[in-house]
């Protein structure tokens, strides 16, 4: 044996010693079906999180509607309620004279029961089964209430129509302490002649103003209470009656540009 074949016979046992690279089929198999299950549970992990974020998007949830209860079906106890308004002694001849004109938007639109209490001198309202809404009886006690402080029905009436009117009333002696004459004199320069300075402030502030005696009342939307009133005030403090229609005047001109 030549030293050529002796090296050759070495190298071929040290190869034969080294480990096999070759894959196993049976190793590829279960690595490809391993894959399989790992993409399968990651499908069915993001169509979960889908599913989740389907239902946590309020507008593909169905929303349950429900019934509006009417003002019976929400008493507790199944018991009606009631108010009662004082009527004062000078506003009994005005309340028969208008009786009609107050009962007509209480039965028929608020669907409550009414009557005149002539011992005691009070309207008194009532809900009734056929009653619908749950404010109805408190809009119906302001309606009767805004009367009895001395506007006119037509004006009263407004509070069942619109939401944003309000009442404020106050004294002329809150304004400025006066006596006799003066607190006479301080009423007459908010009236005017013939009521034109008080027609003045109402057309001007679309509000609606009432002057019991001392007292004042004022029927109107908040900003335009705020505006009456200053101008008020302004009479009561002793501003002459001129500045008061000039800044009426331009009062009435901001609000017309506004509307």
């Amino acid at each position: 044996m030549t030293t050529a074949e002796a090296q050759d016979m070495a190298m071929e046992m040290d190869t034969s010693n080294l480990p096999s690279h070759t894959i196993d089929p049976s190793t590829l198999q279960s690595r490809i079906i391993q894959s399989k299950s790992i993409q399968q549970e990651d499908q069915n992990n993001s169509d979960n999180e889908d599913d989740n974020m389907d239902m946590a998007d309020p507008a593909s949830v169905e929303q349950p509607t429900f019934q509006k209860l009417s003002a019976h079906a929400a008493r507790v106890g199944g018991k009606s309620e009631y108010r009662r308004i004082r009527c004062p002694a000078h506003r009994y001849t005005p309340l028969r004279e208008n009786w009609e004109q107050l009962l007509t938007p209480l039965v028929e639109y608020l669907k409550l029961q009414v009557r005149f209490n002539t011992r005691t001198r009070s309207v008194e309202i009532k809900t009734s089964r056929h009653t619908l809404d749950t404010s109805s009886l408190q809009k119906g006690a302001d309606f009767i209430g805004v009367f009895m402080l001395g506007f006119e029905p037509q004006d009263a009436v407004a509070l069942l129509r619109l939401d944003d009117l309000y009442i404020e009333s106050f004294q002329v002696t809150d304004v400025k302490t006066l006596r006799g004459d003066h607190l006479s004199r301080a009423i007459g320069r908010v009236a005017g002649q013939d009521g034109k300075t008080r027609f003045a402030i109402e057309n001007a502030t679309r509000t609606r103003i009432v002057i019991a005696d001392s007292r004042i009342h004022l029927l109107g939307s908040y900003t335009n209470i705020r505006l009456a009133r200053n101008a008020i005030c302004d009479l009561i403090l002793g501003a002459p009656p001129g500045k008061v229609y000039n800044n009426m005047r331009n009062v009435a001109k901001r609000m017309n540009e506004r509307y």
